[in-house]
């Protein structure tokens, strides 16, 4: 590998290629190699991410909200209840004060929704054309809630797994508001902070949880199977695929299940608590659209499977590259 390219940021394939042959040859401390959405620490959970999301504004949120919402959902799915933020600024010269006045508005907005605070803060100006309007980088600090640890490897067969609703509508509400490829289909993202509804399974036995974002749920499931005893089988004719969504990735050839989200959760639950689950999500706003997707199986360890709607079976492979670039 001699140059880093788009698609290493596309948290498919050729990102776990960049981190595999590059990062991880320098980074290797133990909590940072388990790979998961937060580290662990004691009596805490710890996680930063960036944000460069073109457009800024799309329907439905902004790179504000999608900031404050990004980083409380990765302490979320840890099983932690989101306590303290730090948020960083690169802002282009020349970059208009009233929309950094209107994203700084969302943000405030963003942390009431989630009840998270923000605690420290950083600005820093560039020369024009040097970081295409605006870049927030954030970290977020959390308290585990859970009764039972959220760890990957407590996952076994015969578990179910669930998704709280529509899937794909971020990364096509981006897509649309840059007005590429003709499109004008108003699809708005389902950004939103997920702590309220998470939280309502923590009495329950959930071993594993993660955000579907970039490379969406085929990029997560691979995640989750890779290099396991167990496979995880999906199907088809459960998925809650919109059909504007759905018509976009037809037009397009794009599998929506490359597709980001930004308010979506995928639950691994226990078998004899996944009813529970399910009744629990679907009171909430944000889990009424919460339905069984699949489970995990014996069958094809280390592989994701998806039963068709024709009967057949095929392997859902992760996204290889960037689908939709700057989409978070």
């Amino acid at each position: 590998m001699d140059k880093v390219l788009l698609a290493h940021g596309g948290g498919g394939s050729k990102s776990a290629e960049l981190v595999e042959k590059v990062f991880r040859r320098f980074l290797h401390d133990p909590l940072l190699l388990e790979m998961d959405d937060a580290a662990r620490l004691p009596g805490q959970v710890f996680t930063t991410d960036s944000f460069v999301v073109r457009p800024h504004f799309f329907p439905g949120g902004d790179i504000g909200r999608l900031a404050v919402c990004g980083t409380v959902n990765d302490l979320a799915v840890m099983g932690a209840e989101p306590l303290y933020l730090s948020i960083g600024f690169i802002i282009e010269e020349g970059f208009p004060v009233a929309a950094l006045e209107k994203i700084l508005a969302s943000i405030a907005a963003a942390c009431r929704e989630s009840r998270a605070r923000i605690v420290c803060a950083d600005t820093k100006v560039v020369e024009k054309g040097k970081a295409d309007g605006l870049f927030i980088n954030t970290s977020g600090i959390g308290r585990p809630a859970f009764k039972k640890t959220v760890a990957a490897a407590r996952v076994k067969p015969g578990d179910t797994v669930l998704v709280n609703g529509p899937l794909g509508l971020h990364g096509i509400s981006v897509l649309t508001a840059r007005g590429e490829f003709g499109l004008r289909a108003s699809i708005r993202s389902d950004v939103a902070p997920l702590w309220s509804l998470i939280r309502t399974c923590r009495a329950l036995d959930v071993p594993f949880m993660r955000d579907p974002t970039r490379g969406g749920l085929a990029q997560t499931l691979n995640e989750l199977a890779h290099g396991r005893k167990f496979g995880v089988r999906i199907e088809e004719s459960a998925l809650p695929v919109p059909k504007n969504v759905a018509a976009v990735c037809d037009l397009l050839g794009f599998d929506p299940l490359h597709v980001a989200n930004e308010g979506k959760v995928v639950m691994v639950v226990a078998r004899r608590d996944a009813e529970k689950a399910l009744r629990l999500l679907r009171r909430q706003s944000l889990g009424r659209g919460a339905r069984r997707i699949g489970e995990i199986t014996k069958e094809n360890p280390g592989r994701v499977t998806m039963a068709t709607r024709t009967g057949s079976e095929r392997i859902v492979m992760p996204p290889v590259g960037e689908i939709l670039p700057r989409i978070c």
